[in-house]
């Protein structure tokens, strides 16, 4: 399904029956990466996929995506749906943008998972490495997504998951340049947002695979242990949907439960 959204198109699908539950995309990717888990949450609840502006067959608005901007395209869906409270579940870049919708929409949020994403803003680093990204995918578009795309992964699971990968690495390649770029703009600015995520009233949760580079372990484990936020450790790195399916699965179906 297509909402028209200040004067582009956002694509999202909605299946099931009962209280909404979001499932919001990384960076690279689309609304695809929850195929597999839909059939299942979907028994006992009303799973709605969105693709993300400048992904999959969401059509890009400017050129920095901030994740606020990204949070009001899915706010558009959820009020053309009429839908008033949701559990959300975000993965990477996804979780940013839940976090902006929770912030921005304080009633709206009842659950969130964040699956190998973070509350914490980009450090110095991190940030340099962003824009270098953005100067970069001007004149070496492909190589430099395959090289982002497949360090998402523990090295082990570029062999065991290669057949996945390959398919994931192809949905990937299609997001065009400006999605890319605005993304990467949009990412870098998105401050901390970690009393957004304690302030949530009902189950909170943090996905974190042992062998991500991107999210920091040890940080999240050591902000979060007085807090009612649950965290979950994986054995591998920062595609959980892939490396990490079946443990995924189970979990998933947990926190979706009411």
């Amino acid at each position: 399904m297509t909402l028209n959204y200040k004067n582009i198109s956002v694509h999202y699908t909605t299946e099931g029956e009962g209280d909404a539950l979001v499932l919001l995309h990384g960076f690279l990717e689309t609304m695809a990466m929850w195929e597999d888990f839909v059939p299942e949450l979907s028994k006992t609840r009303k799973v709605i996929c969105i693709d993300l502006l400048g992904h999959g067959k969401t059509e890009c608005l400017g050129y920095i995506h901030a994740m606020d901007t990204m949070a009001d395209a899915v706010f558009a869906v959820l009020e053309h749906l009429n839908i008033k409270v949701i559990s959300c579940i975000g993965h990477s870049m996804g979780g940013y943008v839940a976090l902006a919708l929770a912030e921005k929409y304080p009633n709206l949020v009842s659950d969130l998972c964040l699956m190998n994403s973070t509350f914490e803003a980009d450090d110095h680093e991190r940030k340099i490495l962003r824009a270098r990204a953005a100067q970069m995918a001007t004149t070496n578009y492909e190589n430099l997504v395959r090289m982002s795309f497949t360090n998402l992964f523990a090295p082990e699971s570029k062999v065991t998951f290669a057949a996945e990968i390959k398919k994931a690495l192809a949905i990937g390649l299609q997001i065009p340049v400006q999605g890319f770029i605005a993304g990467h703009k949009g990412m870098a600015i998105r401050p901390n947002r970690f009393d957004v995520f304690k302030a949530i009233k009902g189950k909170k949760a943090i996905v974190i695979g042992k062998k991500d580079w991107i999210v920091d372990m040890d940080l999240l484990m050591t902000k979060t242990k007085q807090t009612a936020i649950d965290t979950i450790v994986f054995s591998e790195g920062h595609m959980s949907h892939i490396e990490n399916k079946s443990e995924l699965s189970y979990f998933l179906m947990h926190f979706s439960e009411k």
